[in-house]
C-alpha cells in the first residue's frame, strides 16, 4: 500500500504500539494509520460508535465517513464485509498476530491478502477470531 488510511479495530487507547481488537465492531477504538509513499506519516485514533446486534453499518459508515481505505482484521462477518466493499474500503485478513504495528507494515509491503467471501464467520466470535 503506498498511499492511504489504514484502520485496525484496536483494544484499550489503541495507537501503533497497541493491539487488534478480537472483535471489529466492539472495539474500544479505531487506530488510524496514514500512510503517504509507502511510509507512516501520522497515526491517531477515535472512539469506537455503539455497536449493537445487527448494526454492522455503524463501523463501516464510521470508517467511510473518516476516509479509511484498508481495514486490517483478524475476521469478519458476510454483512459488513459487504458494507465495506460497497463504500470502497479493502479490507485484509491477518490473524496470526494481535500487535498493530507489525500488520500495518505487512500490509504496506504487500503481504497481507484481502479477505474472501468465503473466509466470513457467522458473527460474534466465530472461526476467524473476530
Amino acid at each position: 500500500m503506498e498511499n492511504g488510511r489504514i484502520a485496525i479495530p484496536s483494544i484499550g487507547n489503541g495507537g501503533l504500539e497497541g493491539e487488534r481488537a478480537g472483535h471489529f465492531g466492539h472495539c474500544d477504538v479505531f487506530t488510524f494509520i496514514d500512510v503517504e509513499n509507502g511510509a507512516i506519516k501520522e497515526v491517531s485514533t477515535i472512539q469506537n460508535q455503539e455497536h449493537v446486534q445487527g448494526g454492522c453499518m455503524v463501523p463501516v459508515n464510521l470508517l467511510a465517513g473518516h476516509k479509511v481505505s484498508a481495514l486490517i482484521v483478524g475476521g469478519i462477518g458476510m454483512r459488513p464485509l459487504m458494507g465495506f466493499k460497497q463504500v470502497g474500503i479493502n479490507v485484509y485478513h491477518d490473524d496470526q498476530r494481535i500487535e498493530i504495528k507489525p500488520v500495518v507494515e505487512d500490509l504496506i509491503a504487500g503481504k497481507l491478502e484481502m479477505i474472501e467471501d468465503n473466509q466470513v464467520c457467522g458473527g460474534g466470535g466465530g472461526a476467524l477470531n473476530m
